[in-house]
């Protein structure tokens, strides 16, 4: 990280919790990170949770994205479909349509699009599937909503290259294989639930821009926003501990400016 840039984006993927413990978890979370993607009703969420998780979020001051994903509520959208064009367009946009109009009714917007699970993966390709999310971004969130995308993947420089607003992202609570994506939640120590993991990781990549993978080689991982993901009872002490310890580096934690198109 440059020393001209000593803040950071810290968010969190809510909207997916079916329990009041998970409603707890996501609510606790809400009150660490600045920024919060919401399932829209692809792998979760309807239009009560998305009201009750957007209201939650302005109370806390969070800004507001949308994490749509695949159909696929039995699976929590983490396998890839094959759909049409057609069909996957209507599905993403059924989704922004529901979080926009949520927002829209309680006076603020979505911010930016953090595609879920499978789908992320498949975007972050940067072909025929992040052609179709591009396409149904501009349709219904307009020219100055951010894409989320992984950092260092071919996405990021297709989409600056387009003119859209990007937030390269990293992860504070989860593995990196040596290719740099995201190991498979199959795997075991995949998932963080050390709070002291998860700061270390937070810390390198804000100040260094670096990540150790699981084979213990560095990744050079440039980020403009670490995620603590919500379904997990961890999430709260993992956030605490990823504040702490970016503020002890001298990082302040905050949501990015109002989305601007690079020049």
């Amino acid at each position: 990280m440059s020393d001209a840039r000593r803040a950071i984006d810290l968010n969190a993927d809510v909207g997916e919790a079916s329990d009041d413990d998970g409603i707890a978890v996501e609510r606790a979370l809400l009150g660490l990170v600045t920024s919060a993607h919401i399932a829209c009703g692809g792998h979760a969420g309807d239009e009560k949770s998305m009201r009750a998780t957007v209201q939650a979020a302005l109370d806390g001051g969070v800004r507001i994205g949308a994490h749509p994903s695949y159909p696929d509520r039995a699976g929590f959208g983490r396998q890839p479909m094959e759909l049409a064009a057609a069909d996957l367009s209507a599905a993403l946009a059924a989704q922004l349509d529901a979080l926009v109009a949520v927002t829209a009714s309680l006076g603020t917007k979505v911010h930016s699009i953090k595609p879920h699970g499978a789908l992320y993966g498949e975007v972050a390709r940067g072909e025929a599937t992040y052609e179709v999310l591009l396409g149904v971004m501009a349709e219904r969130c307009g020219p100055d909503a951010a894409l989320v995308l992984p950092s260092g993947t071919p996405a990021v420089s297709l989409a600056e290259d387009a003119g859209l607003t990007v937030l390269r992202e990293g992860f504070a609570d989860r593995a990196y294989a040596a290719d740099g994506r995201l190991m498979s939640r199959r795997e075991p120590g995949s998932v963080y639930g050390d709070p002291v993991l998860a700061r270390a990781q937070a810390v390198a990549l804000a100040t260094q821009g670096t990540v150790t993978a699981f084979d213990g080689s560095s990744l050079s991982l440039d980020v403009d926003t670490i995620c603590v993901h919500g379904d997990s009872p961890h999430a709260p002490a993992l956030a605490r501990a990823v504040r702490e310890g970016l503020a002890a580096a001298g990082i302040a934690v905050r949501a990015p400016a109002t989305a601007t198109r690079p020049s």
